[in-house]
């Protein structure tokens, strides 16, 4: 059985990964920017001052989207860009870029799917308390209804937040990414107030125009190290709630799991009357990013986290040492409909990807991409309401803690000339989506 007509094929950037161009035309600090420059924070030093150099290389790369066939495009929006501190007036130079890439997508028959926050929260902002201040919630709604003011007229589909579990996981609690705090589960607060956040900006969309708005979450199926081991099905449930029921019932239902999964919590310390109402405003689409499955074992004695996570040997990896796991992926889109049938909308695939090196010759991501999008074909035949697939990513870019030494490009970027080059998996994918549309490939 072929996809639906009305099925989309897209890829996915972010912002502060692929658009350089750090201290131009008004543009503020994220803390990404400050995170960076801190030593080693990032592998060997790397920044995303120039990154991909996006901003300035902008028309090249929409004509490779063109050239790809791709009828949608997920890219983000920088908020530092927009807002240099996060709050008051609009930048209009940043506006102006997304404007001039807005219309040049419509132009090529591309559908934006813009995310307004992946990770880059105004430094100012940071300064402020960040995700832990209750105020940055409404600080990101006065900033999607000012995009969304210059946009929503030729832009139907909006993403919130990107991936709020891993700001509050490996932003403020591990510090493994920016801001770099490590509260462990004092950092709970942050999922809160970016929840609270999107719940808020769905309101501000809405009242700007936008048609169709949703937010996109990280999914790990959790798996249990030893089943027969009660301590070890409760490590998995916990690690569940925190990085998956958390941020579906939420949105989905407008509740919380049962917290106490997790440990000495309180959530009334952060949680006020009315939040979990704005949290769960009908939302007219799921984004649903997968990579891997985690396995979880009980914590030993003194450990302050309710699950530690174990090594998954039996399954090839990715570059990033992630299992490669499609029949996973196939359960977790099964368990989203048999866990909210009454609740759950449409989905995308707002993100799924693998990184192989840096040869132009890829045939393990073809692989890779190639058995994902399969697991995606059974949902759909399955019934699983899941309208649209969205390559990570179209450029190798800068990868966070990693910098630039993991590549998850079906289009090779040389740093130093910033030439692009399409790999063999970029082919793949042109001639697949091709096919799925009953076109002829030579």
């Amino acid at each position: 059985m072929p996809f639906p007509a009305r099925f989309r094929w897209g890829v996915a950037t972010a912002a502060y990964q692929i658009e350089g161009a750090a201290a131009e035309d008004g543009r503020g600090d994220s803390v990404w920017d400050v995170f960076c420059r801190e030593p080693g924070r990032v592998r060997d030093g790397h920044t995303g001052d120039v990154a991909c150099d996006h901003y300035h290389r902008w028309p090249e790369d929409v004509a490779l989207m063109a050239g790809l066939g791709v009828d949608a495009y997920r890219f983000s929006i920088a908020w530092p860009r927009v807002q240099p501190d996060g709050r008051g007036a609009a930048e209009p130079r940043g506006l102006d870029f997304y404007d001039r890439l807005v219309d040049a997508l419509l132009e090529r028959g591309i559908t934006p799917f813009p995310t307004l926050f992946h990770w880059d929260l105004p430094q100012a902002l940071e300064d402020r308390g960040g995700w832990m201040n209750r105020e940055v919630a409404h600080r990101f709604a006065e900033y999607a209804a000012l995009v969304a003011g210059r946009l929503a007229d030729r832009v139907e589909h909006w993403i919130t937040l990107n991936e709020p579990v891993v700001v509050t996981a490996f932003g403020y609690a591990l510090g493994i990414h920016a801001p770099g705090r490590t509260l462990l589960l004092d950092a709970m607060p942050t999922a809160h107030h970016q929840l609270l956040g999107h719940g808020l900006a769905v309101t501000a969309l809405r009242e700007q125009g936008a048609r169709q708005v949703g937010l996109t979450n990280h999914y790990s199926p959790a798996w249990a190290a030893d089943e027969t081991s009660e301590a070890d099905r409760r490590a998995a449930a916990a690690f569940d709630v925190f990085m998956n029921r958390l941020y579906t019932e939420s949105v989905l239902r407008g509740r919380y799991p049962d917290l106490s999964v997790l440990g000495d919590l309180d959530p009334a310390s952060f949680v006020r009357d009315g939040d979990l109402a704005v949290i769960g405003a009908p939302v007219d689409f799921l984004g649903v990013n997968y990579y891997n499955p985690t396995r979880v074992k009980a914590p030993g004695p003194g450990d302050p986290l309710p699950f530690e996570i174990a090594p998954i040997e039996e399954y090839p990896t990715t570059g990033m040492g992630w299992p490669i796991v499609p029949d996973a992926f196939l359960g977790l889109l099964r368990t989203l409909r048999e866990t909210y049938p009454d609740a759950l909308p449409p989905i995308y695939v707002t993100e799924n990807g693998c990184t192989f090196g840096d040869s132009i010759h890829d045939e393990e991501r073809i692989d890779f991409l190639a058995r994902h999008i399969d697991a995606v074909h059974r949902a759909v035949d399955e019934g699983v309401d899941v309208r649209g697939y969205f390559v990570w990513s179209l450029l190798d870019n800068f990868e966070w803690a990693e910098g630039y030494h993991a590549r998850f490009g079906l289009v090779h970027v040389d740093y130093d000339t910033q030439r692009r080059t399409p790999k063999d998996s970029y082919a793949w994918y042109r001639d697949h989506i091709a096919r799925s549309r009953g076109q002829v490939t030579g």
